[in-house]
């Protein structure tokens, strides 16, 4: 049997053959990537642009979130502050009416004014103390400063109050530096009062104190009513309008001082 030899390429030919091939190929995959990299990125440009001015209006929104919050957080703060500061200011005022209620002789109630009546023709105030508490008609009321008025209605829960500057109220009073007793009228202006027809020969001055004199036994004695503002002579001189301003504060006490007469208080059951 007669046997042939397959003729094959030479081994170490088509092996550099091969590499040869494959060095051509990767060099033109390589030119290929350069002339082809300038049209990727105008490819993607566009949606690279997005995402970029995606980012920046995100933090943008991101920012005024963070500010909105901040400012809310900052007007929270100041109104915490500021109800802190009013708190203080009431437990200021709440002590003050405690230290002229140690000063008193009569029994005291400590009430908060709830509201004004709707009549613009009247100074009046409204207390959240009635019939229950004590209180009567007639009863007067002060605040830390002085005088504030007399109650001239009261309801089983509330009570309503004449400030010492309406027209209709009258208190009797002294004044501090001389003892000379006057009666002091309201004038319908929450800011001042009046001592008409008063002697010239009166001995009264700017700044002159008036209290009450306690005549008539409804105002205790010696309590700050008024200071005089203005002294103006009249009726061919004989007499002289004094002008006064009021001690309390009238527009701005949110709580009073009701003194209950002792003669009430121990007719009381």
């Amino acid at each position: 049997m007669i046997y042939f030899d397959a003729v094959r390429p030479n081994q170490g030919n088509d092996s550099g053959y091969l590499s040869y091939v494959d060095q051509g190929l990767t060099r033109f995959r390589e030119s290929l990537s350069v002339l082809t990299y300038p049209i990727y990125v105008l490819a993607e440009f566009p949606y690279q642009a997005k995402g970029t001015i995606d980012a920046v209006f995100q933090d943008r929104n991101d920012l005024f979130e963070q500010a909105r919050i901040s400012r809310e957080r900052l007007i929270r703060q100041t109104a915490a502050l500021q109800r802190l500061a009013a708190l203080e200011a009431e437990n200021d005022r709440l002590r003050q009416l405690l230290g002229s209620k140690s000063r008193l002789p009569a029994t005291t109630v400590i009430a908060e004014i709830i509201g004004e009546p709707p009549d613009p023709g009247t100074l009046q105030v409204v207390i959240g103390k009635g019939r229950d508490d004590g209180l009567a008609v007639g009863d007067a009321v002060i605040d830390s400063s002085g005088l504030f008025g007399q109650i001239i209605e009261v309801g089983a829960m509330s009570s309503r109050i004449l400030l010492v500057t309406d027209r209709d109220h009258a208190t009797p009073v002294q004044v501090n530096r001389t003892g000379t007793r006057l009666v002091l009228g309201g004038t319908g202006d929450s800011a001042s009062l009046v001592l008409e027809n008063v002697p010239i020969s009166t001995d009264i001055q700017i700044g002159d104190l008036l209290e009450t004199s306690g005549l008539g036994g409804r105002f205790p004695p010696g309590y700050p009513v008024a200071t005089v503002s203005e002294v103006a002579a009249e009726n061919a001189m004989r007499y002289v309008a004094v002008t006064a301003v009021p001690t309390a504060k009238l527009n701005r006490s949110g709580h009073v001082l009701v003194l209950i007469d002792a003669a009430e208080q121990s007719a009381q059951p």
